[in-house]
């Protein structure tokens, strides 16, 4: 069967569900806005549709079968604890109906450097209280930890807090191709961040800024045919750049079909400089273009933010947009904007189906300005289903 990636739309914020091509499902972040659950809103009801793609076990959950948050801000953790159970297992309730995570997908390190930074919000706090639970409980049965209990952790912590889950622990760089205990070959996965502190880096820079985030390169499978999805969350320009000269000698660590632009289209994962203050003047670090520049034939860029203005906002930005279309140029890819499909007035969740001939968007028809470059950006625009 295809697998699918979806991108709901939830303005200047995160969530992504990734379908594989074996049923098994993974979501990443979420921004499930109070606007959004009020029947009376014309925000969408993305957990009302995230929970018609989801099906039930045996003992009548509704589950997903890994939750990853990239990093603890508000706009990619928003509705955790409304909407998704948390704790042991057996407290599931039938009454309550939330969403049942069969895996957790989690960064110590990731809410080591944001914590150490501001104060983590109400569902930012609970994601990492059920983390620290899972964990102890992996210590404390060690392989014998079941569904609602299980978790992988994602990089190695600071000072050897880590040293002892190698079992569940994918370290910087490395593939993984597990998902609640069990090998999927329908999806591998490499980890390019957090990576762990070095002599030569800031700890101080890194925290003071919101650079910490998961970064995920996807490989999908689908109906004979594979897609290259780069998640990777809000990092900013200085984890770009240390990556690229970390890896530039294995450029196919980034290499996608569609890149989730950081940090809903912010001008701050390519550039040091100010877009509000300096304007055109502001300059493109050249190391975090190359990392963010590994496009396949036809590659896509997709904005998860508001509608792009050309104004000083940042995210999103007119001038981060105007540089990933000169990206998506030469390899005759294209750009959409979540919140932009198919109109500013009534956007609608983006999804991709990965078959026999790579990637291609399901929705409905989208007018020419939607996509942009389908007609003057490259030769190859997205093909529709």
């Amino acid at each position: 069967m295809a697998a699918k990636i979806l991108f709901f739309p939830v303005g200047n914020g995160d969530m992504t569900l990734i379908v594989l091509e074996s049923g098994l499902k993974i979501l990443i972040d979420m921004n499930i806005r109070a606007a959004a659950d009020d029947p009376d809103d014309d925000t969408p009801d993305v957990a009302a549709e995230l929970r018609s793609l989801l099906t039930r076990d045996a003992k009548g959950r509704l589950y997903i079968d890994a939750l990853l948050i990239s990093h603890p801000d508000k706009d990619h953790c928003t509705g955790l604890q409304n909407h998704f159970h948390l704790g042991p297992p057996a407290d599931w309730s039938k009454s309550a109906d939330k969403i049942f995570i069969r895996e957790l997908w989690s960064s110590p390190l990731v809410f080591r450097r944001a914590s150490s930074q501001h104060i983590l919000c109400p569902d930012a706090k609970a994601f990492n209280s059920e983390a620290r639970r899972r964990v102890a409980r992996f210590r404390a049965a060690s392989w014998s930890v079941s569904d609602g209990d299980r978790i992988l952790i994602l990089g190695e912590d600071e000072d050897g807090k880590t040293d002892d889950l190698g079992g569940i622990l994918v370290k910087a760089g490395a593939t993984f191709s597990k998902i609640n205990g069990q090998f999927d070959p329908s999806m591998t996965a490499r980890l390019l961040a957090p990576q762990p502190r070095s002599d030569d880096q800031d700890e101080e820079e890194l925290r003071s800024k919101n650079h910490s985030s998961t970064i995920l390169n996807f490989t999908l499978t689908g109906d004979g045919g594979v897609a290259r999805f780069l998640s990777g969350g809000d990092a900013e320009v200085a984890i770009w750049e240390r990556l690229w000269q970390r890896y530039s000698a294995y450029p196919d660590f980034f290499v996608y079909d569609i890149l989730q632009a950081p940090h809903h289209c912010s001008w701050h994962s390519l550039s040091y400089d100010s877009w509000s203050k300096r304007g055109e003047d502001a300059k493109v670090c050249a190391d975090a273009r190359n990392a963010l520049s590994q496009t396949r034939r036809g590659a896509a860029v997709i904005f998860s933010s508001d509608p792009i203005k050309d104004d000083d906002n940042d995210p999103p930005c007119i001038r981060a947009k105007r540089e990933y279309v000169a990206i998506v140029k030469d390899a005759g890819g294209s750009v959409l904007c979540v919140g932009e499909h198919p109109n500013e007035k009534k956007p609608e969740t983006v999804e991709f189906e990965v078959g026999q001939h790579g990637p291609r968007l399901k929705s409905k028809p989208m007018k020419a300005a939607a996509i942009v470059g389908a007609g003057s950006v490259g030769s190859q625009p997205l093909a529709h289903g």
